[in-house]
């Protein structure tokens, strides 16, 4: 300190350059010392962004499940639908989904198959507290049937569900109809009383399948009703009425013409029962489109050879595409199937039909296959 008051009045007059050089050292200090104190609120500022957008990012995947299985295997088959012998590897399914609680009440479900499209886009809103009625709107598998509403991965069948099923809701054995895989754009009411015992569901669709507009001004209604009577068991029945839109012309209904509107009316009656020692369910189905009735009947069941590891798999099913021309088929399954990882498994099936198509003509013989699939599935 005397050394600085020294040198600033030497010579008998303040050296002001010096003094001004101090001073702008100490405003300096001072700046320098805001800054800091600045950088340190922003760091603190930031720091406290960076939490929120932590904990933002966490709700959200907290909010979505995502799901996912693929299913591939080998088929031999005494005929094709060129009518000679084949055998191939193939991938039926890669599908990827995820379903996202935005509140506690209102839902989006979206599901994309990279073997062909996307195939189920809806939201779900339930309005009352308990599960009594929620409304739907978007792309999804229509209620008609029991087996259709069920996920290939719960499915018995390599091939899936039974030729009445498959035919009657749309999952593509109906030319006129097309490959939907069960679903359609439309909306839904539906719900459960008496803690999930009594379940209903109320479907309005346009009856033209997935990504699809209307190809007339007429709306398909489905209803749906399940109830469980005791544990294990569940009575299913369902109902369609509707008009359809031709797509392509159909040997079991020749009569409709491509592009023609016509009646489509289905019903059925199901039950599922689950127990230790087996598994069953089975239905009833019928449909009339324009004047062409079809009906048929099938049973399932498995039997756990080692409870959640080893099941054998029987299935019996019939269906009459058109009754009065007698296009009837009987098919009927065995195999095994191995549960190697909770939703995984290995399949081996031996597969009778007793009638196939080839060439536009429905041909009565036997048909042979043997099918192996192996289904991966995550969630």
């Amino acid at each position: 300190m005397f050394y600085l008051s020294f040198y600033i009045f030497a010579n008998g007059t303040p050296n002001y350059l010096l003094f001004y050089k101090m001073k702008n050292i100490k405003k300096a200090a001072i700046g320098l010392s805001l800054c800091l104190t600045a950088f340190g609120s922003v760091s603190a500022q930031e720091q406290k962004e960076e939490n929120k957008t932590k904990e933002f990012l966490s709700d959200v995947m907290d909010r979505i499940i995502v799901h996912g299985y693929a299913q591939a295997g080998y088929t031999y088959q005494d005929r094709d639908r060129g009518g000679e012998k084949a055998n191939s590897f193939d991938i039926k399914r890669t599908l990827f989904f995820a379903h996202a609680a935005i509140t506690d009440r209102w839902f989006f479900m979206f599901m994309h198959d990279f073997n062909s499209q996307v195939q189920e886009y809806y939201t779900d809103y339930r309005i009352t507290n308990n599960k009594a009625l929620t409304v739907r709107f978007g792309q999804f598998k229509n209620g008609l049937t029991y087996e259709n509403k069920l996920s290939p991965t719960e499915m018995e069948a390599i091939d899936v569900y039974s030729e009445g099923v498959t035919y009657l809701s749309g999952c593509g054995s109906d030319p006129l109809f097309g490959v939907q895989y069960g679903r359609d754009l439309g909306a839904a009411v539906m719900g459960e009383f008496a803690n999930g015992k009594v379940k209903y569901e109320v479907d309005v669709m346009n009856g033209q399948g997935i990504n699809k507009r209307d190809g007339n001004n007429a709306k398909d209604v489905i209803g749906r009703l399940e109830v469980s009577p005791v544990e294990g068991l569940n009575l299913i029945a369902t109902g369609q009425i509707g008009k359809g839109h031709a797509i392509a012309k159909s040997l079991y209904t020749p009569e409709i013409e491509v592009g023609q509107n016509y009646k489509r009316n289905r019903y059925s009656f199901g039950f599922d029962y689950k127990s230790k020692p087996f598994n069953v369910h089975g239905e009833y189905l019928e449909g009339k489109d324009a004047s062409v009735t079809s009906r048929g009947y099938y049973v399932t069941t498995t039997v756990p050879l080692i409870p959640k590891k080893f099941d054998l798999v029987g299935s019996y099913d019939y269906f009459n595409f058109n009754k009065d021309l007698d296009m009837d088929q009987h098919k009927a399954i065995f195999g095994i199937q191995w549960w190697y990882f909770k939703k995984c498994r290995f399949q081996v099936q031996y597969v009778y039909k007793s009638a196939y198509t080839q060439g536009g003509e429905f041909i009565k013989k036997g048909n042979n296959a043997l099918m192996c699939q192996m289904q991966v599935r995550f969630n």
